[in-house]
């Protein structure tokens, strides 16, 4: 669709609704490169790519370059600057509301939860991994007390503030998962063949019971899920990780009162809004596909749009490690649906009032009710 009249959405709020920790380390060129792709290796293929692309349209500006600037020019000036005042000035350019930042991956040399916030000027809450919160607490629980502790331990961190779970079944096993809850004797069972692994040296969770435990621990929680869905690094396995495959644990849920949020979806995101369209507890989240795909997030987003209802559709950066992948995040996803609402208008879908308002609920409205104010208390988890 040809769009003559983009909608403006440069002063539109965003809630980054999930995101990672960054480095204020200085970076080298390799290491840069490894931060801009989900491979396990960088090469010269990593920046020559949307996402590289994407980065030298949005954030060379921000660094005193004009858009498009070299990638060695842009290294260079991003050493000059000095790297906490390149990050500073990076996250301050993606102008967001809030962020919801996800802990759950290794943190050293990253930021906190509230440097993250003192750096990009805006409230920072904590989103908990339901696979970290198991490993922190395993080695000092037995098989038989390992469900309650867990339980316990997600309790306490949202009483301390977070607002969120996140599941990363996709990556240790697969969205698969038989949608019952687990029996207290197969949780046990599967905690005390965890443990003795870890006493071997295996320590990461990926018993499929276990997962299962975490969940419905998250369910009874009565807070959103968010469970990661389509691409990510070599680790995941993407025909196990469509968001289709989770049908049986939607209908499972669905009179649970907790909201489950599909992040990310790409490839796989026209399913994942069908299973928005279907269910009234499940959200989709475009996540980190749009800064992956650069130019190509207008297609995305437009598909994300044709039957997920526009209540239920919300941004998020995915954001980890670069402070570009913040800003390139919030200015493409501005400036790509924009373009995608604008073509609703010119074909007489929607009049420019009706775009605003889409914009400003998938910006930030609809996360607001989700998750709570970004400055006030978390969300009671009751669906909106």
């Amino acid at each position: 669709m040809a769009v003559l009249n983009p909608i403006d959405l440069t002063d539109h709020a965003l809630i980054d609704g999930h995101c990672h920790p960054v480095t204020v380390e200085p970076l080298s060129d390799v290491a840069f490169a490894l931060w801009c792709t989900e491979s396990a290796y960088a090469n010269e293929s990593t920046l020559d790519s949307q996402l590289g692309y994407a980065i030298r349209r949005w954030c060379a500006p921000v660094l005193g370059l004009p858009a498009h600037a070299a990638v060695d020019d842009y290294l260079a000036a991003r050493r000059d600057l000095g790297a906490d005042e390149a990050v500073r000035r990076l996250m301050r350019a993606a102008r967001l509301s809030a962020m919801l930042v996800d802990t759950g991956l290794p943190a050293t040399g990253l930021l906190t939860v509230g440097q993250m916030s003192d750096l990009a000027g805006v409230s920072a809450r904590q989103v908990v991994r339901l696979e970290s919160l198991a490993e922190s607490v395993v080695d000092s629980s037995d098989a038989s007390g390992f469900a309650t502790a867990t339980s316990a331990a997600l309790d306490d961190a949202f009483t301390a503030g977070a607002v969120a779970a996140k599941s990363i079944a996709a990556y240790r096993y697969g969205l698969d998962l038989p949608p019952q809850r687990p029996t207290e004797s197969e949780v046990r069972t599967a905690a005390g063949a965890w443990m003795r692994e870890r006493a071997a040296g295996h320590a990461r969770l990926s018993d499929p019971v276990l997962l299962r435990h975490l969940l419905w621990c998250a369910v009874d929680a009565r807070r959103p899920i968010q469970l990661h869905t389509g691409f990510g690094d070599a680790d995941a396995g993407l025909i196990r990780a469509d968001p289709a495959r989770l049908q049986p644990f939607c209908a499972a849920t669905q009179d649970s009162g907790t909201p489950l949020v599909l992040l990310h979806c790409y490839p796989y995101h026209r399913g994942a809004g069908w299973l928005a369209h279907l269910y009234p507890h499940v959200y989709v989240d475009v996540g980190l596909a749009v800064g992956y795909l650069g130019a190509r997030a207008t297609a995305l987003l437009g598909e994300f749009l044709e039957l997920a209802p526009f209540a239920k559709v919300m941004y998020s950066s995915d954001a980890y490690g670069l402070a570009e992948l913040f800003l390139v995040g919030a200015a493409q996803f501005r400036h790509s649906l924009g373009r995608v609402l604008g073509g609703f208008v010119d074909d007489g879908a929607m009049s420019v009032e009706d775009a605003h308002a889409v914009a400003a609920a998938i910006g930030s409205g609809n996360a607001t009710r989700l998750y709570g104010s970004p400055r006030g208390g978390a969300a009671d988890g009751d669906e909106v």
